[in-house]
């Protein structure tokens, strides 16, 4: 079996969110432990499958004692071999628990695989908002300087006051300060992308668009969390037949050749064995394993009542996102940037003051980072609903 290591091979400088799912898939640490503990389940259901090994017994008797019985004279030698039988059905048993376990395994190396795919997604969400956020902050960083240059002309031929100038530059003084957090607000967030599948270096940049989220899975009749609570109670259940199983009694024989040196002859011999119930029945251990399932029953309804919930808050926060970048994308968008037009139009016609002009810029670049958040939010919707649909 290869070995179950992260890869360590460099991420691209311009990271796709298909190339970041790879990558996460390919070197996250969790992925790695998941799959280290459905071999490891997959060795036990192996090792169950086994029979007890035959027992070897070697018995030496009637030698160096005292008088007929002095020396090695009368030594009697047998070897047998003893075999238990498996008549209660612990084989099976065990074999029906480590079936339940590589089943347990196996669903929860598909749920860390769900929740590390909802991470990157979100995360590669943020990164993209992050970006664009930041192209925002240098496009107002950019207009807010060509403003100043246009208001202290406007100064110097005596169109405006002064103190017009100063508004301008304080404007774009404030711009250049937001521009510099965008920055590293959007470094930040490709360090914590690459963080999530343990790379030390960030990409260089994010290739995407929030303007295409992911289309989720249709809705299943059971998501991962409940089949992986079905999966536990049924783990339980197989565990209460090899306590059971463990209760039951089962005899040993065995067969041998014994050697009577006194006589120089050999015969046959045979033994049968029988542990008795005399203080331990399993009891406890029976006891314990009805406890267990009635717990996984109860965990197995409230995972269905969770999944049932999750699935639609992921769907109302979806829908809801939907409805504001609709809105944005149709009206507020659009308008601000006519109105912004018309008001420089405006403004470089003396028509209105700077005032005016500076609401409208401000007005824009609102609505265009309410549509980057209303998208962002879409993303994160839709890979939470990816998430919770997961089978």
């Amino acid at each position: 079996m290869p070995l179950l290591v992260p890869s360590n091979e460099p991420l691209p400088d311009n990271l796709t969110l298909e190339g970041a799912l790879g990558a996460a898939e390919a070197r996250s640490p969790a992925i790695v432990a998941a799959r280290a503990s459905v071999a490891a389940a997959q060795g036990r259901l192996r090792q169950a499958g086994f029979r007890d090994n035959p027992e070897l017994s070697v018995e030496v008797e009637n030698f160096l004692g005292t008088g007929e019985l002095s020396g090695l004279q009368s030594t009697e030698v047998t070897v047998a071999v003893n075999q238990r039988l498996d008549l209660g059905g612990r084989r099976s048993a065990r074999q029906a628990v480590g079936r339940a376990e590589l089943a347990v395994s196996e669903l929860r190396l598909l749920i860390t695989r769900a929740e590390l795919a909802r991470s990157v997604r979100q995360q590669f969400a943020t990164a993209v908002a992050a970006r664009d956020r930041l192209r925002i902050a240098a496009e107002n960083e950019q207009r807010s300087r060509e403003l100043a240059r246009i208001a202290n002309i406007l100064v110097e031929v005596g169109r405006e006051p002064p103190l017009r100038a100063l508004r301008a530059q304080a404007a774009a003084s404030q711009a250049a300060a937001e521009l510099r957090g965008a920055q590293a607000e959007e470094a930040a967030s490709r360090r914590t992308l690459a963080a999530l599948f343990g790379a030390d270096t960030a990409p260089s940049s994010i290739a995407g668009d929030l303007r295409e989220p992911l289309t989720a899975a249709s809705l299943p009749v059971e998501s991962l969390d409940v089949r992986l609570a079905s999966a536990q109670l049924a783990l339980a259940e197989a565990s209460l037949q090899q306590q059971l199983a463990e209760r039951r009694l089962d005899p040993a024989v065995g067969l041998g050749i014994r050697h009577v040196q006194e006589l120089g002859d050999q015969a046959l011999v045979a033994g049968f064995s029988m542990p008795l119930p005399i203080r331990n029945r399993n009891s406890g251990n029976i006891e314990a394993a009805r406890a267990e399932i009635r717990a996984a029953e109860a965990e197995r309804t409230s995972a269905r009542v969770g999944a049932s919930t999750r699935i639609a808050n992921a769907t109302a926060n979806l829908s809801a996102a939907d409805a504001r970048v609709e809105a944005l994308e149709r009206g507020a968008i659009p308008e601000g940037r006519e109105a912004l037009r018309l008001a420089q139009l405006s403004y470089e016609a003396g028509k209105i003051e700077l005032i005016e002009l500076l609401d409208a810029q401000a007005a824009l670049t609102s609505a265009e980072t309410q549509l980057i958040e209303a998208r962002l939010a879409q993303a994160e919707a839709t890979a939470e609903l990816a998430r919770a649909t997961a089978q």
